[in-house]
């Protein structure tokens, strides 16, 4: 049983705890799911087939601390070539988040591409929103990126 004075002890203690606790492991460059970038979904196939389309398992990349899923060799090969046209921006995080200076997570289907280059949002109701305030939130979420991974 804590004492009244052992009590108010660790009371003081508390700020002291808290302050030596470990800091928040910094967010990875690139936003995937059990090592997966973009959920699976090929990046190439936005630009080429105007969708989202899955990527196989046979046909990848490890490309900036995740694997890249492509639906064909010939996808995979435009995006070994040229990974920053193809990768979402922001690291395939929710823009909307990006532009309001945080990380969420984000869906292949609420994409959009804008001025080539690919954008992805948490749902489909946020991609709405992101695209209301086209183009001063892009610049919103350039200004925040890469500060806010951590």
């Amino acid at each position: 049983m804590l004492t009244r004075r052992a009590t108010l002890g660790l009371f003081a203690a508390a700020p002291l705890i808290t302050l030596a606790a470990p800091a928040r492991a910094a967010e990875p460059a690139v936003f995937s799911r059990r090592g997966r970038a973009i959920r699976g979904a090929d990046p190439v196939a936005f630009f080429t087939e105007g969708a989202p389309v899955d990527g196989s398992r046979q046909i990848t990349h490890e490309w900036n601390g995740a694997t890249w899923r492509f639906a064909n060799e010939d996808n995979r090969a435009l995006f070994v070539a040229d990974p920053e046209r193809y990768a979402p921006q922001f690291g395939g995080y929710c823009a909307f988040a990006a532009a309001r200076g945080y990380v969420a997570t984000s869906v292949p289907e609420a994409w959009s591409i804008v001025d080539d280059k690919l954008y992805l949002n948490f749902s489909l109701a946020v991609r709405d929103s992101w695209t209301a305030e086209l183009p001063t939130i892009i610049a919103e979420g350039e200004a925040n990126w890469p500060a806010i991974l951590g």
